[in-house]
């Protein structure tokens, strides 16, 4: 069997160029899907249709069980399944292509990135409302006459903020050259002032979520929005949710991930227990790269089994695969090169299905759905404190998940990241000052 796998030999031996093909088979896995999935007279259209549509993650509150009212659309129900899909695989092609000619070399990074590129272009990215905010971020690296190759994963990250490009579109009060001005100024202004914002407010919660970028997108989102609310621009709300495909889905994701493991373990053999076992070990905190240190198949490994254990999570609790959801899955995956491993997520995941027994919302619902999913920012807490410790973080985070997004009116596609960097910036120094007790001491604290 192992011969039959020997062009894949181990990623870091691989040659530049192959990296990067090998990364790019994700999304022609998913293209190839979906024109099958749909007929191609029907695919452009649909692809407009995205493109077209305000793509708001989250306005007011959750509508779960008297908390509020959920925004989220699914790309699935708004331009049909192949189209989503292509959609999806192209942004990715088309991101993987933008690292790949900058000259960056590949890390778990450009794993990690390319895997959020093809997650939430089928719940709020897509092939058009990206470049705004990417040409402010090239236009902040040329400001300071630096390479753009220290601030493209920034970028990247930072599409995040991209549906708010295509809701300045959508205000009627102005004609339409004039809000595509503003949609290009504003994403030029966004992408200028990410790289400095996400630089600081990394140290305050000190790399223990790992969506970082998420929450300085928060940040920035919230001032947005207060400024368009200020100027009497409301956004509507609505949830877009697609449903009935989970047979589909689960074949397509199992087959992948399966995959993924298969041809792990036939290339490295059974020394990749050894070297997942030493993955396992690390706590996954922000600055962990799983390809540098254990190389291609175990990173291509650890992804697999993430993938296996999210997608299998959603189908017992009975929860809908669909473009949020799978989006969810996928950044498990991405995380899976730099920090998320099975013994760190499962805790925080865990801590929010308890939470479902004692709040008033159902784990299978659209938002909680999406906090189980999206909570693994929070992998470090697990994986630093212990699983305990991780289970709390994971309750905290539902709470604050479902309720956050009013304060930015669900501009910011990475919500449970600005979430997830309260909920750190919250938990951890409690944590810390009560597992060293010599804490106030050394640091002359006082009330």
């Amino acid at each position: 069997m192992k011969r039959y796998f020997a062009p894949f030999k181990e990623l870091r031996s691989l040659k530049r160029r192959e990296k990067f093909f090998v990364l790019s088979l994700i999304p022609l896995y998913f293209i190839v899907i979906g024109l099958f999935l749909q007929p191609l007279n029907e695919i452009i259209p649909g692809i407009i249709c995205i493109v077209r549509e305000p793509d708001v993650l989250i306005t007011d509150y959750f509508a779960v069980g008297g908390i509020g009212a959920a925004l989220i659309t699914d790309y699935f129900a708004v331009g049909g399944l192949g189209a989503a899909l292509i959609n999806a695989g192209l942004t990715t092609l088309l991101s993987i292509a933008l690292i790949y000619f900058t000259g960056k070399e590949m890390d778990g990074h450009t794993i990690t990135s390319s895997c959020l590129m093809f997650g939430f272009s089928l719940f709020g990215k897509n092939i058009v409302n990206i470049w705004a905010i990417m040409a402010g971020v090239v236009l902040y690296s040329k400001y300071h006459g630096t390479s753009l190759k220290r601030y493209l994963y920034v970028g990247l990250y930072g599409t995040s903020l991209s549906p708010i490009m295509t809701q300045m579109m959508h205000i009627g009060k102005f004609p339409l050259p004039v809000c595509l001005m503003l949609s290009l100024l504003l994403g030029l202004g966004i992408g200028f002032v990410l790289p400095p914002l996400c630089t600081h407010v990394h140290y305050a919660h000190q790399g223990y979520s790992l969506y970082n970028v998420g929450f300085g997108a928060g940040i920035i989102a919230t001032v947005v929005v207060s400024l368009a609310n200020s100027f009497g621009i409301n956004i509507e709300s609505r949830l877009i949710w697609s449903v009935g495909n989970n047979t589909l889905f689960a074949v397509i994701l199992l087959s992948l991930f399966g995959f993924m493991i298969a041809s792990a373990v036939a290339v490295r053999g059974k020394t990749i227990l050894e070297s997942y076992r030493r993955v396992l070990k690390t706590t996954g905190i922000a600055g962990t790269d799983y390809l540098k240190d254990e190389g291609g198949a175990t990173t291509v490994f650890n992804m697999g089994i993430n993938g296996l254990f999210a997608t299998l999570f959603v189908l017992a609790v009975k929860g809908d695969l669909n473009g949020p959801t799978i989006c969810g899955i996928f950044t498990i995956v991405g995380f899976s090169s730099t920090g998320k491993h099975l013994r760190n997520i499962a805790p925080i995941m865990f801590g929010v299905y308890l939470a479902s027994f004692t709040k008033t919302w159902a784990i299978n619902q659209p938002s909680p759905i999406l906090a189980l999913l999206f909570s693994t920012t929070l992998a470090p807490v697990a994986g630093k404190f212990g699983p305990i410790v991780g289970i709390i973080a994971g309750y905290l985070h539902s709470s604050v998940a479902l309720n956050v997004g009013i304060v930015y009116g669900g501009m910011n596609l990475y919500n449970n990241g600005f979430a997830g960097g309260i909920v750190a910036i919250f938990l951890v120094p409690v944590v810390q000052s009560i597992s060293d007790r010599k804490a106030r001491a050394r640091g002359g604290l006082s009330l």
